[in-house]
């Protein structure tokens, strides 16, 4: 009667001992985006599995179905940190995702931050691997100042709310420009929103506003990341002013790429998600095989202009980041 218990106790610890995978002792680590429809996303994929089979690691890839729900991100961190050994997480909200990730590392997990910062976390998460999001603010401003010969009016349009990469790309963005005192920034306060469709109607919207008889009463125009550059392209193409004001946004898309080579845009700053995702799971697993890691990792920024698609590097850089 006896042998019964022991098979049962031996049962569960090799149960215990093996997770989905049905490989024993493999780490899992899941990685939480913002949203997973974006190539964007697709590419912090890519990067996540490649880190996995390199490191022999279980990696789920699991986000929210729209940007700007909070709650169900929420309920994925809470989740996931019970079938899995590690977390990276590019949370929707610097402040809302605060306490669940604090509970998560508290219960000895390591969480790994991408993306977008989460405010007043430097005590408890693993580590920040990220662009230089104020710098990539900071290249977009470069820009515009140097198209416009230092001289104009620009309008920002900003994207959402407590998106601390967006927020920090914005002010970037403005203290730069600040730097050239012949631009005047006529227009920051308008959000675009979670949606491509969303940034359409608010871009229109600010493009009606900013009408001077058959064109606009600005030079430039700065976006701070794929959703709202989208969105702004397509309100000026609606209103036939693609091309006729300079325009910087921020992130890569096929329709960036073929705007740029017609003139209709005149930079994107761009992120490598590849590498972001590639970093983060990485980071995850060194934590915890005991390894020393950087607080904080930044992935790089770099401008793809008109002049410099046919850069070898550039082209490899946008190449992760369209569809296959």
């Amino acid at each position: 009667m006896k042998s019964i218990p022991l098979l049962a106790i031996a049962l569960s610890a090799l149960l215990t001992g093996c997770n989905k995978s049905g490989k024993s002792g493999q780490l899992s680590v899941a990685v939480i985006p913002k949203g997973t429809t974006h190539i964007y996303w697709k590419s912090v994929e890519a990067g996540a599995k490649k880190a996995a089979a390199e490191l022999d690691v279980k990696v789920t890839f699991i986000g929210p179905q729209r940007e700007d729900d909070r709650s169900q991100q929420i309920d994925l961190v809470t989740n996931q940190a019970l079938q899995n050994d590690a977390i990276v997480l590019a949370p929707l909200d610097a402040v809302a995702l605060r306490d669940s990730v604090k509970s998560v590392s508290e219960k000895g997990k390591p969480v790994v931050i991408i993306d977008s910062g989460l405010a007043d976390s430097d005590s408890f998460i693993t580590s920040y691997v990220a662009t230089d999001n104020r710098e990539g603010g900071r290249i977009a401003a470069r820009r515009i100042s140097e198209i416009l010969s230092g001289k104009g009016k620009v309008a920002v349009l900003r994207y959402m709310q407590g998106s601390a990469s967006t927020e920090q790309r914005e002010e970037g963005f403005l203290e730069e420009i600040k730097k050239s005192p012949g631009i005047e920034v006529v227009s920051s306060e308008q959000f675009s929103g979670a949606t491509a469709s969303q940034a359409q109607d608010v871009a229109t919207n600010l493009l009606t506003r900013l009408a001077a008889g058959d064109g606009l009463s600005i030079q430039g125009i700065f976006c701070s990341n794929q959703t709202n550059s989208y969105g702004m392209l397509q309100a000026l193409r609606g209103k036939n002013l693609a091309g006729k004001v300079k325009f910087v946004g921020f992130d890569c898309d096929a329709t960036f790429i073929d705007a740029l080579k017609k003139g209709e845009m005149h930079g994107s700053v761009l992120q490598d998600p590849l590498n972001m995702g590639y970093l983060g799971v990485k980071t995850a697993v060194a934590k915890l095989k005991g390894e020393k890691v950087a607080p904080v990792i930044d992935t790089g920024a770099t401008l793809i202009t008109p002049e410099n698609l046919s850069d070898p590097k550039v082209a490899a850089l946008i190449d992760t980041q369209l569809p296959k």
